[in-house]
């Protein structure tokens, strides 16, 4: 096998995050093994925080947890593990805020995913009420993104 191939396979290890990578092929065989690198979790699970807008426009926060949310709402949850984004770059406009209304179809956000950007659209009409995760922040599969009426 020459190097080149095995600076491939390197890459290809490297992109997908694996730490190990063996290839048996033609009597040749490799095996390629990294340290993982640990990845900050958070120690207890945090509650969103729901941002409204009061008459007197200004903003104010309130904690919300899963028991307490109200059975009128929709809550559209993460595909796949991956980070969250919030707009489509760094300096644009972010696709949703709370309050905004959407059209089933809209993009909601994006999930980085093994450097895959996946829209997450809505599933139908309706109005941002909550945003439950942080622009950046690394997400689980299952886990809440935000939650529309």
């Amino acid at each position: 096998m020459d190097m080149k191939r095995i600076r491939g396979l390197a890459q290809v290890m490297n992109d997908a995050d694996l730490t190990l990578l063996e290839i048996v092929e033609d009597g040749c065989s490799i095996k390629m093994e990294r340290q993982s690198v640990a990845v900050p979790s958070a120690a207890a699970p945090v509650a969103p925080v729901a941002v409204s807008v009061a008459s007197s426009g200004t903003a104010e926060a309130e904690v919300t947890s899963a028991e307490e949310t109200p059975s009128d709402l929709v809550t559209v949850t993460s595909p796949t593990v991956g980070v969250f984004y919030a707009a489509p770059a760094p300096d644009a406009k972010n696709f949703v805020e709370v309050g905004d209304h959407v059209k089933k179809g809209d993009v909601l956000c994006i999930i980085e995913a093994m450097k895959l950007m996946n829209e997450i659209t809505a599933e139908q009409d309706g109005v941002i009420v909550e945003i439950c995760v942080g622009n950046k922040q690394v997400v689980e599969y299952g886990q809440p993104l935000l939650r529309m009426r």
